[in-house]
């Protein structure tokens, strides 16, 4: 202000002496009155460029460079330049944050759409596209209740409770293969709403697994609890000959080895899955494998298999000499798991043949095949599901637990291995866990015929 005021003096004083230079002697006077006039007339035009200046700048938006270096306009424009930056920076950072905002939202697990007052879509992420079967460029600003037409929800937007969620079908739901999803809103702002969907088909068939099993477990331990007890009362209560009560105390014991069955099985499903995954430090022979498969499958054959005079032919091939990576008594229960399901499904007079062999790409290949009466196809998809039976009163009679095939699978899994079915009704079945190149090594020797 200092500078302004000196400048607006000075040219007042410079023109107005030059004016009293300049007229006649008898009119210096007039000459100087006429020369701060026109000196102060000089300042204000040029002070008025110099603002017209600074508004063109001003209006051009261009801030990158001050328009005057000095007087109160130069001053007045590099303020407005750094107060403008400033903004511009503080702007960016909002705009960065902002970014970083929906990229966390954006790799949100959750499906996540912000709703305006009206329930018009405002944003949504990658996983409420999939969720929802949305599109960006069409669905934006379009009413989630025209795109997402379910009662459920419609009743839960329409009635404004929003302190517990909803549930309802996914985009990609079938009745064979059902989607759930979890969805909750949650109001923001001026009447605007965060939508927030989670898939929780995992969840809703683990808690319907767990139902079944307990019970399964409850029912296959209850009947023949059953049994005992009225076995227990009989002999408790009448007077038997020896013969009745050796035949109820067989009968009594056959009862309990099932439970004892049973519950070995479940302690076994229950130690593999809760155990860490099987490392590569521990290795176990294929033909001892073998011969410890054989073993358990011949006296298993004998006690099942009861007809006079007929027996069930068994043969067992190893044409490896390898070892396998994992924990040995994981993989000896899968195969006898196998071996004796093919042993309690065919006929006395049936066939079980046992094969494990090498193919051309590193991997051993186990296989079961039978004679027995063969799986119709749509059971197969569900055989290694707990307690899963195609018929009950034959798995009953054969004393199996309805457990063995889901252990066979989970140790399968934990090995990297793969488990194949192959079935036909009235032709036996082929039942066959292919063991990855990375889990086989070179072993010692190799057994024939075992």
């Amino acid at each position: 202000m200092l500078w302004r005021f000196v400048s607006f003096i000075s040219s007042q004083l410079v023109v107005g002496i030059l004016g009293w230079y300049v007229a006649p002697s008898s009119n210096q006077a007039f000459g100087l009155v006429a020369g701060v006039v026109l000196g102060s007339s000089i300042w204000f035009a040029v002070d008025l460029a110099r603002g017209v200046k600074l508004l063109e700048w001003l209006r051009a938006g261009d801030v990158s460079d001050g328009v005057m270096a000095h007087g109160l306009w130069g001053e007045v424009s590099d303020r407005t330049r750094r107060l403008v930056r400033s903004r511009e920076r503080q702007t960016l950072d909002s705009q960065n944050r902002l970014n970083d905002f929906l990229a966390a939202l954006q790799a949100s697990p959750n499906g996540v759409v912000l709703l305006d007052a009206q329930g018009r879509i405002e944003w949504f992420n990658q996983t409420a596209t999939e969720h929802f079967g949305f599109e960006p460029q069409r669905d934006l600003l379009q009413h989630f209740g025209n795109l997402v037409r379910d009662p459920g929800f419609a009743a839960y937007f329409a009635g404004k409770d929003y302190q517990d969620g909803v549930m309802m079908p996914g985009r990609t739901s079938t009745a064979s293969r059902p989607v759930t999803l979890a969805v909750h809103l949650h109001p923001y702002g001026d009447g605007r709403s965060l939508l927030l969907s989670r898939d929780i088909t995992a969840v809703e068939q683990a808690e319907a697994m767990r139902r079944d099993f307990v019970a399964n477990v409850s029912h296959e331990v209850r009947t023949p609890l059953t049994v005992l007890g009225g076995f227990v009362e009989t002999l408790q209560t009448l007077q038997l000959d020896e013969t009745d009560r050796q035949r109820y105390l067989a009968l009594m014991a056959q009862q309990a080895d099932r439970m004892q069955t049973l519950v070995k099985d479940l302690l076994t499903l229950s130690r593999i899955e809760g155990s860490p995954l099987p490392g590569l430090d521990e290795r176990v022979s294929v033909s001892t494998l073998m011969q410890q498969v054989e073993s358990e499958a011949r006296a298993l054959s004998g006690l099942v298999n009861r007809s006079p005079g007929v027996a069930q032919t068994l043969s067992f091939s190893c044409a490896s000499g390898r070892e396998l990576l994992g924990v040995s008594s994981e993989l000896l229960s899968a195969m006898s798991n196998l071996v004796g399901n093919a042993i309690r499904y065919t006929p006395a007079d049936g066939e079980v043949q046992v094969i494990c062999r090498d193919d051309s790409e590193g991997r051993l290949v186990f296989s079961v095949q039978d004679t027995g009466p063969g799986i119709a196809p749509e059971h197969i998809p569900r055989l290694t599901e707990r307690f899963y039976r195609v018929d009950r009163s034959r798995s009953r009679e054969t004393g199996g637990t309805g457990l063995g095939l889901a252990i066979v699978k989970h140790v399968a899994q934990r090995h990297g291995a793969e488990l194949k079915i192959d079935s036909t009704p009235g032709q036996g079945s082929t039942f066959t866990i292919v063991f990855p190149a990375s889990r086989v090594s070179v072993g010692q020797g190799t057994t024939k015929n075992a």
